[in-house]
Parts: C-alpha cells; sequence; structure tokens
C-alpha cells in the first residue's frame, strides 16, 4: 500500500479496509470525519507518522502457512499458541465488540442481522477470555511440565485434575462453541458481506471478523489436531 502524508484517510481506508483498524487504534475517525489527511489527522490525534506508517505498510503481513507446527515441540507450541493467538485474541476483543455494538445502534433498525451479530460477538468474546484463561492458568503449565518431563526422561508427576484428557475434552467442547458461533455470525452476514453502500465502519467490522474467525480456525487446529493429541500420548508414556 502506498502512503503518503497527503493521502485523506478515507482514500487509504477504501484501498484497504484493514487500514480502519489501525486508524481506530490510534483514535483517528476513518468514518465521518475521514477526509483530511494522515498528516492533519496524526497531527490531531498526536500520533507519530512514522510509526502509524509502519502499521499500515504491514497490514497485509500474515504469519507464513509453511511454518510445521507438527514438527514443533509441545512446550514450544504452547508459547507460541499463548504469545500469538491468545494475544489476537486480547488484542482484538474489544476493538471487535466496539464496531459491532456501534454497528448495531446505527444500523440495527434497517439490518436486523447486526443486531444479533452483535450479541454473538459479545457472547463468544467473554467466552473465549474464560476459556484461554483456563489454559494459561491450568493446562498448559501442566502441558509445559509434560514437556520438561519429556526432555529429560523423568517420570511425570499426576496433575491435580486427573487424566490430561478431562480438561483437553473440556477445552475442545468450548472450542466446538465458538466455532458454532462464528458460523452463525457468517451465516447472518453472508459470509462477511456488507450491504451495498455500507459505510466504512459496517466494512470494517465485518473485515475484522472475517480475520478474527481465521485466526481463531488455526488457533483451533493447532490445540485439537497437533497439540493436544501429542500431550495426551506422552502423559500415557511418562505416567
Amino acid at each position: 500500500m502506498d502512503i503518503t502524508l497527503q493521502k485523506t484517510v478515507a482514500e487509504v481506508v477504501s484501498e484497504n479496509i484493514k487500514a480502519a483498524h489501525i486508524f481506530k487504534k490510534h483514535g483517528i475517525d476513518f468514518c465521518c470525519g475521514g477526509g483530511i489527511t494522515i498528516e492533519k489527522a496524526c497531527l490531531k490525534n498526536n500520533v507519530d507518522y512514522v510509526t502509524l506508517e509502519t502499521e499500515l505498510k504491514i497490514i497485509d503481513n500474515n504469519i507464513s502457512d509453511a511454518f510445521d507446527y507438527n514438527s514443533w515441540d509441545i512446550g514450544f507450541l504452547t508459547d507460541h499458541i499463548i504469545n500469538v493467538h491468545h494475544k489476537y485474541v486480547a488484542d482484538n476483543s474489544l476493538l471487535l465488540m466496539q464496531y459491532a455494538e456501534k454497528v448495531a445502534n446505527v444500523h440495527g433498525s434497517h439490518y436486523k442481522e447486526v443486531v444479533e451479530i452483535h450479541e454473538l460477538v459479545v457472547d463468544v468474546v467473554k467466552e473465549l477470555a474464560v476459556h484461554m484463561k483456563k489454559e494459561e492458568l491450568i493446562l498448559f503449565p501442566f502441558i509445559k511440565q509434560v514437556d520438561v518431563a519429556n526432555k529429560i526422561k523423568s517420570k511425570l508427576k499426576p496433575a491435580h485434575f486427573g487424566n490430561v484428557s478431562m480438561p483437553i475434552q473440556m477445552m475442545e467442547e468450548e472450542h466446538e462453541n465458538a466455532g458454532a458461533i462464528f458460523a452463525e455470525i457468517t451465516k447472518l452476514s453472508q459470509n462477511y458481506t456488507p450491504p451495498e453502500g455500507a459505510c466504512n465502519t459496517f466494512k470494517a467490522l465485518y473485515s475484522k471478523l472475517e480475520e478474527f474467525e481465521k485466526d481463531l480456525n488455526i488457533h483451533i487446529h493447532l490445540e485439537n489436531n497437533i497439540l493436544f493429541p501429542k500431550v495426551i500420548q506422552l502423559e500415557q508414556q511418562l505416567l
């Protein structure tokens, strides 16, 4: 994306709707007040232009899909899930709820589906916050113990919750629920397709929802299909 001081905020968002999330983070109005130049927007909101430009230029940079996750040890994979996917959810949940609430309040009378989408967003964000906390405080520390025991070839001390498959089953059920919520959001939003003539906030909501779901799909895949089966197998070997 070509970023210059004289380009307007609205022009940048029109070229790539994901830019809306960067402007929103810095308190820059990209919707009704998007007609001013980036230079004026930075001055008005006391934002460093170099920082803003850097963030705008990398918005389409994705983590490589070529990672061989299956070759990683379970401790490293656990850290990756926390530092990449848990962090993504934590960093983007509030913004997602703000978008959903604003669109529901402004457009809910004409587009009933966005009211339901807002309710679903609030539900899934709350559930994921509790879900991740349980993983980070209970399940993942035990996985780290399994990893260490496996590396030094020592006997594993049983966890206070019993067999690791018990909390894993609970986590997988919660994953299914989050997936079901997003399946409903996808249906309601017609696969994240904003209506003709939608404002930038409406477009930003659907863009962020799609991005959020894509990250969540990778997140759940790494846990359900790679991390959890390995932990169960290693626990059986080490106990």
